[in-house]
């Protein structure tokens, strides 16, 4: 238990374990200086396929050492590979591990953050034994397969099918916006089960192998110039029932505790972004070099952008401690999602006003044109995790206590319409 393993022993094991695996960072000692170093501040990482998996055999191989000796896993059961120590633990060695150079494990955000907690709430011991090991050693990778084209934001109206086969289900449909299905191993899939019941009751969750037969994915290539989403097909795909998550047409529950983890991840920067490219030292050393550092309106607009991530991150870790003491996320995930969208937008804002032209004129000048990258990365921000709008309405409903909206679908707005007609 947690309380058997105090902070400064657990400080040791880290730190041994650290000194032992990994290079310390030595540039966090330096200070930052305008046009030195990478200028990159993408939300989105373009890299070539080929680039990916390589970075991603790196990331595995740190995620192996980590959980080999006891640290892949911190808060979670011993039956399943974890420490079952504390959030206070898991955050020490978050704090630890970041002064360490370590492969990038953003891979692996869907499947850790979003994916094994909701097979941990809702799916079958079997289910549970088998994939939760291998999925914090990353042995396998996790990816979350919700959207549809005509289910985004209404997640609901999904159509993909699975109908019942003996032991097996049969799913057939197509999801979009993927992030990172094309180097997954398995993913956690919402399909329609029964049509004939209400859009949310009619649902059920699954863990696909998204290696089967029937699986087809093809990237999707965004406006930055990468491909970082994906469009997956399932053509007759069979899944054992024993892959089912929590009960048949009981769907939306697992939805809602993917979606939860989802948001939280996100809205604490995981999902791209951060306090990370909005930087305080970076902005302002950007101001200094273009000479507007001095003007009020641009030190006030720069502070604004700063004391807002403050604000977001505090906020975000109530939340965040709510989850790791065991708690089911709730709306305030809504709110941090929304959140770091607005920040971001804040800070799109900010860099636009300053840099001008040279935001969208590659010149080659260090610290400009790389922002564009940034820039057409935030309506995407926007979107994932659901939307702005769908952000607002949840906040309004769930936690201002705002009367729900009728949506399009419900009886009365159907009234209204034909009321809207006849007058």
């Amino acid at each position: 238990m947690a309380d058997q393993l105090s902070l400064d022993e657990f400080r040791q094991e880290v730190t041994a374990f650290l000194d032992a695996n990994a290079e310390p960072r030595e540039e966090q000692t330096r200070e930052f200086v305008w046009g030195e170093g990478s200028d990159d501040v993408a939300l989105f990482e373009q890299v070539d396929r080929a680039s990916e998996l390589e970075a991603i055999a790196r990331a595995q191989a740190w995620r192996a050492t980590r959980y080999d000796a006891g640290l892949g896993w911190i808060t979670g059961p011993k039956q399943y590979g974890g420490r079952e120590l504390s959030s206070n633990h898991d955050r020490l060695y978050q704090s630890l591990e970041a002064r360490y150079r370590v492969p990038d494990q953003s891979f692996f955000g869907i499947g850790l953050g979003m994916v094994a907690p909701t097979i941990l709430a809702h799916a079958t011991d079997e289910v549970k034994e088998a994939y939760l090991p291998k999925m914090y050693r990353t042995d396998i990778v996790g990816c979350q397969l919700f959207s549809e084209p005509g289910a985004g934001s209404d997640l609901a109206s999904l159509q993909t099918k699975a109908v019942r086969d003996g032991d097996e289900w049969i799913l057939t449909g197509q999801k979009v916006w993927t992030s990172g299905a094309h180097y997954s191993d398995i993913g956690e899939i919402i399909c329609r089960t029964d049509p004939d019941l209400p859009k949310h009751k009619g649902l059920t969750g699954f863990v696909v192998d998204m290696k089967a037969p029937g699986v087809e994915i093809r990237p999707l290539r965004q406006m930055t110039g990468g491909a970082n989403f994906n469009e997956v097909f399932f053509t007759e795909v069979r899944v054992p029932d024993s892959h089912r998550l929590g009960d048949v047409n009981q769907g939306w529950t697992v939805a809602l505790t993917t979606l939860m983890n989802e948001r939280a991840s996100i809205g604490a920067g995981g999902g791209g972004g951060g306090l990370g490219v909005a930087n305080v030292t970076r902005l302002a050393e950007m101001c200094r070099h273009f000479g507007v550092i001095d003007e009020p309106l641009v030190r006030q607009e720069l502070m604004d952008v700063y004391i807002n991530f403050q604000v977001s991150r505090l906020n975000n870790q109530r939340a965040l401690d709510k989850i790791k003491s065991g708690q089911l996320p709730g709306p305030e995930m809504s709110i941090a999602k929304l959140s770091l969208t607005n920040n971001l937008w804040r800070t799109a804002n900010f860099v636009t006003d300053v840099l001008g032209p040279r935001a969208i004129a590659d010149t080659g000048e260090w610290g400009t044109y790389a922002w564009s990258q940034m820039l057409l990365g935030v309506p995407g921000m926007k979107v994932a995790g659901g939307t702005d709008e769908v952000m607002k309405n949840i906040v309004g409903e769930r936690v201002l206590g705002l009367p729900k909206d009728p949506g399009i679908d419900s009886k009365t707005a159907f009234k209204d319409l034909l009321v809207g007609t006849q007058t």
